[in-house]
Parts: C-alpha cells; structure tokens; sequence
C-alpha cells in the first residue's frame, strides 16, 4: 500500500508536467486528429484535474460519480464531433503517458522486481486498450457504410 500511496503522489504532483506531455503525444497521433480542433486549453484542464486528484478517483470517489464524470466528457466530445474511437484513444494515452512517467521517474526508489511487474500490468492494459480502439474503429466503419447505405436506398427511391 505504501507503494501505491507513493505513486498517488507522484502523480498528483507533477499533474501539470504530465498533462503538457499527454498533450504532445496527442498532437503526434494521427489517431487523435479531431483533438487538434478543440481548445487546447480544454484537454489540459480536463486532464490536468484527473491527474491532480488521482487519488481522489483511486479512493475517494465512487463509482457514480466517475460514471457521471466520464459520461459528461463522453458527451462533450460527442457534440464536439470527435470520433468515439479518438475519445477511446485519448483515454488509453491518458493511461500510457502516466506509465512513462512512472516508469521513468527516479523518485520512486522501488526496486527492479517492481518495475517488471508495472511492465507486465502496462503491457495487459495497452493490449485492451488497443483491442477498445481498434473495435471502436470498425464500428464506426460498419456505421459509416450502414449510414451511406441507408443514403443511397434513399435516393434510389
């Protein structure tokens, strides 16, 4: 546990660090090209907040109030017109810039063992969070072709 209160911390203090890291990994990803159009402001804030209170969300906070977080940004992203495997994306390279950091930071002091088993739970997670984009995508493909289907049998009549 004094681990996990240790990694909290360093999370929550070097929130704003990470959140101008997550923000470079986005502008570089072709897989978040609808982010590029909102306010760059907006993601910082947005991300900057769930960095600086992780804890908070860790232990504090249940689960409805996550749902009602998550779902709020989840709308907002829908009226800003962002494909749902960006928002998808973007929350898995909210988790992926957080364990860079983590792995890289000196201030941990942990042992090598501990590091290997960060690296294991990392490489799982990057694995589900692939397998959500990707299926994100072709969901949207499949919509894509059913919308422009539905286009064409319209015109036809």
């Amino acid at each position: 546990m004094l681990l996990a209160y240790r990694l909290v911390k360093l999370i929550e203090t070097h929130s704003e660090g990470l959140a101008g890291a997550l923000q470079q990994k986005i502008d570089n990803s072709e897989r978040c090209a609808a982010y590029r159009k909102l306010p760059r402001e907006e993601l910082t804030t947005v991300v900057g907040e769930m960095y600086s209170h992780m804890g908070r969300w860790l232990l504090g906070n249940s689960e409805s109030e996550l749902a009602a977080r998550y779902t709020a940004i989840g709308e907002r992203r829908a009226q800003q017109a962002v494909p749902l495997s960006q928002v998808i994306w973007t929350i898995a390279l909210v988790k992926e810039n957080l364990w860079d950091y983590v792995k890289t930071s000196d201030q941990l002091g942990s042992p090598v063992e501990i590091f290997g088993e960060l690296e294991m739970l990392q490489l799982l997670e990057q694995f589900f969070d692939r397998a959500m984009y990707y299926a994100a995508a072709g969901y949207e493909r499949a919509r894509g072709a059913q919308d422009a289907g539905i286009r064409d049998a319209g015109t036809q009549r």
